[in-house]
């Protein structure tokens, strides 16, 4: 069985839904669909979170009743029988019906996640139907059925595993099976999800509870390229990647992968096949454990840095002194992206903030602290791609750009530097013009 996974702008569009239905009925494999919400739902159902927060009735009234017009507006334009037609727009109202309830409700974490995830099962429930309605034969699951991961950080593969099988083997057997990216259940049994871009995350899950042949992820773009084809030009897609190749790239802010697909099936050898819905033929990239390719591969960069230097003459030669740095940030539950020492002060980053006042508070009390925000950490990514012969060309951008950090030794999948965010762009157009142009020219 194959796992495919529809992102929101491949299901955006009554034009697109046909192109998803092109791509399922063209593949004879057994295979379960997981389907975003349709682009731009998730983020009205965030705002519609806030006025939930502000007890604002009437705006929520409006933004449902906004939500459901969209919605009964595809199913008038992509279903033509009008019995079938009929019953999704019921179906369609009984849902934002549902919304309507929960949001009257008291917010909280769990009224949250209710309310973001709703707009997955809107599209795979007018999805499904419409799919019958083509007499494309399939069953509609649901994900809070058997998305018992426990752990966003760490999934219960086989709890998943064991419901999913249970929740197959209680319907009807079909050759395709459509169900909800995103949402989940947590260790309590509560609604929850993915964070954003998680239905690349539940794709895997799914294929590694399923030990799936392969795992495609379609969106809309073909493949993952070698830099940001949104700020860079000449950029090209990747044929081949290693497992950890994708991982350092998606944690370091390549878009077309959620941080954590890759990490379920990673022993598994499951591959995962990023794929273009606008132009399924295109080749687009296979992850896998196998090395096609050693040396550079791609750059990413991932913003909303900040930077946290620790001075201490005093203390940081001491034993413990790091650990004690670091049980600081592990307490308040915040994740350290880069780290460099010198002979007197330690030089991190971070991307959540959330805690960052209480951090400094308590390091202050042993060390001076400085903070600096609105960096953006550039990776450049590739098996032992400190033994390309071309990786010095980077540290040319000492030269242009003023570069707050390097790191290197962690893996030698990347090295990374920190910049103010201003310079992104230019850097990643000096390194894609150092690093590949420069070298294919050469080759040519």
């Amino acid at each position: 069985m194959k796992v495919l996974k529809f992102g929101g702008t491949s299901v955006g569009s009554v034009e697109n839904l046909n192109r998803v239905k092109e791509i399922l009925i063209s593949d004879q494999e057994d295979k379960i669909v997981v389907c975003s919400a349709m682009s731009g739902v998730t983020d009205h159902l965030v705002r519609l979170v806030e006025n939930i927060k502000l007890k604002d009735t009437e705006a929520i009234t409006r933004s449902l009743h906004r939500l459901e017009s969209k919605h009964i507006d595809v199913i008038d334009t992509l279903v033509n029988d009008q019995e079938i037609k009929n019953t999704l727009k019921e179906g369609v109202s009984v849902i934002i019906t549902e919304m309507f309830e929960v949001s009257s409700q008291e917010y909280s974490e769990v009224i949250n996640s209710r309310i973001i995830t709703y707009g997955e099962t809107l599209l795979t429930y007018i999805f499904s139907g419409y799919l019958n309605a083509s007499e494309v034969s399939n069953v509609l699951l649901d994900a809070k059925e058997f998305m018992d991961v426990d752990s966003v950080e760490n999934p219960n593969i086989e709890k998943v595993q064991k419901r999913l099988e249970k929740v197959l083997s209680n319907n009807i057997q079909s050759s395709i099976y459509i169900t909800q990216g995103f949402v989940c259940r947590d260790s309590d049994g509560q609604i929850s999800h993915l964070k954003r871009g998680g239905s690349d995350y539940t794709a895997t899950i799914i294929g590694s509870a399923l030990n799936a042949s392969e795992i495609q992820i379609w969106t809309d773009i073909d493949g993952l390229h070698n830099n940001d084809p949104r700020y860079v030009e000449q950029t090209h897609p990747i044929s081949h990647l290693t497992y950890n190749e994708a991982a350092e790239l998606a944690y370091f802010g390549a878009k077309i992968l959620h941080p954590q697909t890759v990490s379920p099936v990673v022993g598994k050898d499951i591959p995962v096949l990023l794929k273009n819905t606008f132009d399924p033929e295109a080749t687009g990239t296979v992850i896998s454990n196998k090395t096609y390719k050693k040396g550079l591969k791609a750059i990413s960069a991932k913003d909303g840095i900040t930077a946290i230097k620790i001075k201490s003459n005093r203390m940081l030669m001491a034993h413990g002194y790091l650990r004690r740095i670091f049980e600081v940030f592990d307490n308040f539950q915040t994740s350290i992206d880069m780290i460099t020492t010198s002979e007197i002060a330690i030089s991190l980053t971070i991307d959540n903030t959330t805690n960052l006042d209480k951090i400094v508070k308590e390091i202050e009390s042993y060390a001076e602290v400085t903070i600096e925000q609105d960096h953006s950490i550039i990776c450049i990514v590739g098996e032992s791609v400190i033994n390309d012969k071309n990786s010095y060309r980077l540290f040319e951008i000492l030269n242009y750009i003023p570069v707050r950090m390097v790191s290197y030794g962690g893996s030698n999948n990347n090295i990374s530097i920190l910049v103010d965010t201003k310079d992104k762009i230019p850097t990643l157009k000096f390194l894609n013009e150092k690093l590949f142009q420069i070298h294919e020219e050469a080759v040519v």
